[in-house]
This record gives C-alpha cells, sequence and structure tokens, in this order.
C-alpha cells in the first residue's frame, strides 16, 4: 500500500471518528424530520402540479372533442340543405378536432396514472414522517434518560464512599460508647442507692441497741433484776445525760433526713 493511500486512510478514519463524536441523536433526528418535511412540501407541490396540468389536458380535451362534435352536426346541417362542400370543409374540421382530442386523451390517461401514483406517494411519505416523529421522540426520550444516567454514574463514581462509610463507622462505635458510658453510670448510681438503703436498715439496729442501752443507763434497773442494785456516780450521771443529748440531736438529724 503507498504512501498516499495510508494517509488518505488516515485522514477519512480521523474525520469519520470526528463526525460521529460531533453526532447528537437529538440533533440528528431533529434534522431528519425536517429534512423529510421539505421532501414532504416538495412532493406536495409535485402532486399539485401535476393534478393541475391534468385538469388543464382534461379542459382541452373536453373542448376538442365538443368541437369535433359541433362540426359533425354542422356537417350534417349543410349535406341536409344539399351544400356537400360545406359539409366536406366541415368534415374536415371535425377530423382536426377530432385527433387533437385523441391525443390529449392519451395525454390525459398517462396524467392521470402519474397523479395517481404521486398521490400514493405523497400518501406513503406522510405515514412514514408520522412514524418517525413518533419514533424520534421515542429515541430522544431514550437519549436523555441515557445522558441522565450517564451523569448519575459519573456523580456515583467521583463520590468517595470508602470514606463515607468509615465515617459512618466511627459514628456507630462512638455512639456504642456513649451507650456503653450511660449503662454504667446508671449500674454506678444504683449501687449507692443500693448502699444507702442499706445504711439506713442497718441504722435501724443501731437505733435500737441505742434505745436500750439509754433505758439502761437513765432508768434504774430493767425489769427481772433487784432493786438494791448500787446507784451511779454523779459523774457517770452527767456523762450519760450529755450522751443522751447527742444522741437525740443525731435522731433528729436522722429524721430530717
Amino acid at each position: 500500500m503507498g504512501l498516499f493511500d495510508r494517509l488518505s486512510r488516515v485522514v477519512r478514519a480521523n474525520l469519520n471518528d470526528m463526525v460521529s463524536k460531533a453526532e447528537d441523536p437529538e440533533k440528528m433526528l431533529e434534522q431528519a424530520v425536517s429534512d423529510m418535511q421539505e421532501d414532504l412540501v416538495q412532493v406536495r407541490q409535485a402532486v399539485a402540479r401535476a393534478i393541475a396540468e391534468q385538469r388543464q389536458t382534461e379542459q382541452k380535451y373536453s373542448k376538442d372533442q365538443s368541437e369535433a362534435n359541433k362540426w359533425e352536426q354542422r356537417a350534417k346541417l349543410a349535406l341536409s340543405k344539399g351544400d356537400e362542400n360545406l359539409a366536406r370543409e366541415a368534415l374536415k374540421r371535425k377530423k382536426d378536432f377530432t385527433e387533437t382530442a385523441a391525443i390529449l386523451k392519451n395525454q390525459l390517461d398517462q396524467q392521470t396514472v402519474q397523479v395517481e401514483s404521486l398521490r400514493k406517494n405523497l400518501i406513503a411519505l406522510e405515514s412514514k414522517i408520522s412514524e418517525a416523529k413518533t419514533k424520534k421522540n421515542m429515541l430522544v426520550a431514550r437519549s436523555r434518560a441515557a445522558k441522565a444516567n450517564e451523569e448519575i454514574q459519573k456523580t456515583l463514581g467521583s463520590i468517595d464512599t470508602s470514606s463515607s462509610m468509615s465515617a459512618f463507622e466511627r459514628m456507630e462505635e462512638k455512639v456504642m460508647q456513649l451507650e456503653a458510658s450511660s449503662q454504667a453510670i446508671g449500674e454506678i448510681t444504683g449501687s449507692d442507692i443500693d448502699r444507702q438503703f442499706d445504711a439506713l436498715e442497718s441504722g435501724s439496729d443501731v437505733e435500737d441497741e441505742l434505745a436500750m442501752l439509754k433505758a439502761q443507763m437513765s432508768g434504774g434497773a430493767l425489769p427481772g433484776t433487784a432493786s438494791s442494785q448500787p446507784t451511779l456516780p454523779q459523774a457517770t450521771t452527767v456523762r450519760d445525760s450529755a450522751v443522751d443529748a447527742e444522741l437525740e440531736e443525731l435522731r433528729s438529724k436522722l429524721k430530717e433526713l
């Protein structure tokens, strides 16, 4: 293969690639329908001209046929009057119009076939254009949907999902830590309350024991003991009174709690 042939092929390949990239489906379909509309206009004009020519030929044929009939009637009139020469001239005129009418009739038949064919082609073209418009709308919708999907895919491809998912995982871990911390605090608070109630319950036993001791120390002999038990010294009695006062104060504080 020669150098020029290779160069020509490369140029054609590049041009074809450029044209393919430049072809937008929506624009190309619009242009195709526009071209078909222009063809439809031209076909309609051609059909209109053919119909007009057919009608003109038909009018001429009818006129020549009428003239031939008229000259035939004149030839009959001349013969009825005994004028053969005039009748002969009338028949010549009739012949001329008859021959012209025959030519026009042949032309009219051809034009009728052509007009009928043009009308059929016009109907077929109109049907194709209607079908093309419907298909164009469908293809345009598909093209737009494909472009929209392409943009969505590009957008999804540009999103760093790995970093986003890792952020979600970190936040989930933090939430779990907060939940665990909250649960631990609740357990600790519950333990403190239990200990406080335990202290209160044990405090009741202490109070009972203190009341018994107070009765023993301030009220003389307990039931079932001898009445001749010696009395306590005065210093001990004063000290016991101070203890009792302090106990009463503690009891009042406990009641206020």
